[in-house]
């Protein structure tokens, strides 16, 4: 089982010493220079898991705020896998980035705006069909409710897993059960241990528990021990 948090919460070296996973979201704001990469892959141990955030470009259209903290001039196009040069020059850079972590899943986040359409759908074709993988397994967060009940259609099209919080969603489709704990009913929340029993009862060995809340760490080294 892998546990842990949404970016380094502490430092790197205790970090390393606690957990056995980190989902980097340095990799969706901006493209992370290699020698960066290099040294936190160089710093972990070999057995420690990376997992990371494809860069915003594929999944955030250029009006939304998390371009807030994108450095440099923002693309004028992108999101939704608009089939674009910048998309897949995004690709290109997460993909990139995964190689030299070692990493072997990728995160898509999609904005609640990205819902069912027929564009989404000719946009994803064009995408997923097209990028290279090299054995990657790539997973996709939905936060649009009218997914609901169309995500096992959606897997099984582009050969992803369902990226989910287990307290929102149930997750619908594929062989990872990957969990992102974004805080019930908000960042702030602190998970109690009726949560970690409710967790403990739909995760396995090979389960995936990510926390994105403000008590990340915290909350992460308690579920950590109620578990293990």
């Amino acid at each position: 089982m892998k546990i842990g948090c949404a970016g380094f919460c502490e430092g790197r070296k205790r970090y390393f010493n606690e957990f056995n996973v980190v989902e980097v979201q340095h990799t969706f704001y901006n493209p992370v220079p290699t020698s960066i990469l290099k040294k936190w892959r160089e710093e972990a141990p070999l057995s420690f898991e990376f997992t990371l955030k494809a860069l915003q470009i594929i999944t955030h259209p250029p009006s939304s705020p998390t371009y807030r903290r994108f450095k440099g001039k923002k693309p004028s196009k992108g999101g939704f896998f608009l089939p674009c040069k910048e998309v897949f020059e995004a690709w290109d850079f997460t993909f990139e980035a995964a190689k030299i972590l070692e990493a072997e899943k990728v995160i898509f986040q999609l904005p609640p705006s990205f819902c069912p359409s027929d564009e989404n759908f000719e946009n994803m074709d064009n995408f997923f069909n097209f990028i290279k993988r090299d054995g990657l397994k790539l997973g996709i967060e939905l936060r649009c409710d009218r997914w609901r009940g169309k995500i096992d259609l959606l897997c099984k099209r582009y050969d992803l897993f369902h990226v989910v919080d287990p307290f929102s969603w149930r997750a619908e489709c594929g062989e990872i059960r990957y969990f992102r704990l974004h805080g019930k009913g908000g960042y702030r929340y602190k998970f109690t241990e009726e949560d970690f029993l409710k967790l403990k009862s739909l995760v396995d060995r090979n389960s995936y528990i990510i926390f994105n809340n403000i008590y990340a760490l915290e909350d992460a080294r308690r579920f950590k021990d109620f578990i293990l």
